[in-house]
């Protein structure tokens, strides 16, 4: 399956059509994933995930901009992810104020959400030309459970982000418990990770 024309993934946004652009649709994917995956025992996930994509746009309400959110597919397998991954196009391919999202299990990259009414995010800034390693990294790690144990025991990694931006991006790490956060070791997780890479800002919210 072909990679996703950006301006039209664009224009579909601005129309508000929801569902379309970075697959056909849901059972294309799906084929795709079984295609990829026949000759290839499924290696399953300790959880789904679940790959969306919006536009924030400055002074639109929550309801506006849970209009502008597209879920592109969930996964339940190491396959099935990598599958989703080859076929959206790249962060560096997005215009600005775009963003992608890994969320654990079938949750929204909202605050709205009941599952995430009690958690939190550490936000960094990244160097645009650190953005993929930067995410591709992270989306390895959350789906090997490799934050799993930098959290609470009460708490865990719920999701992952890159939001494009004029200059340096933003990548986001989402957790369950707002509260637990001090107890985290994440920072130090992602400097390990991604030794090379210097964050020009770091902060929790």
């Amino acid at each position: 399956m072909a990679a996703v024309n950006v301006d039209k993934q664009n224009d579909e946004f601005d129309r508000k059509e929801k569902g379309m652009g970075l697959v056909d649709n849901e059972l294309e994917m799906r084929e795709t994933i079984a295609k990829e995956s026949k000759d290839v025992p499924p290696e399953p996930l300790q959880t789904s995930w679940t790959f969306w994509i919006d536009r924030s746009v400055r002074g639109t309400t929550a309801k506006e901009y849970e209009s502008s959110l597209t879920k592109i597919y969930s996964v339940d397998t190491v396959q099935g992810f990598w599958s989703v991954y080859n076929h959206i196009p790249e962060p560096s391919k997005l215009s600005i104020r775009y963003s992608y999202h890994l969320m654990r299990q079938s949750r929204r990259p909202v605050w709205e959400d009941e599952e995430n009414s009690e958690g939190g995010n550490w936000t960094l800034k990244c160097k645009k030309q650190d953005t993929e390693d930067v995410w591709k990294h992270l989306l390895m790690a959350a789906i090997g459970e490799q934050l799993s144990d930098c959290m609470a025991d009460e708490d865990e990694v719920i999701g992952v982000s890159v939001s494009i931006r004029d200059r340096d991006d933003l990548i986001l790490v989402w957790n369950r418990v707002a509260q637990l956060k001090d107890r985290s070791t994440i920072i130090a997780k992602i400097k390990e990770l991604l030794p090379h890479v210097t964050f020009t800002t770091v902060f929790y919210k």
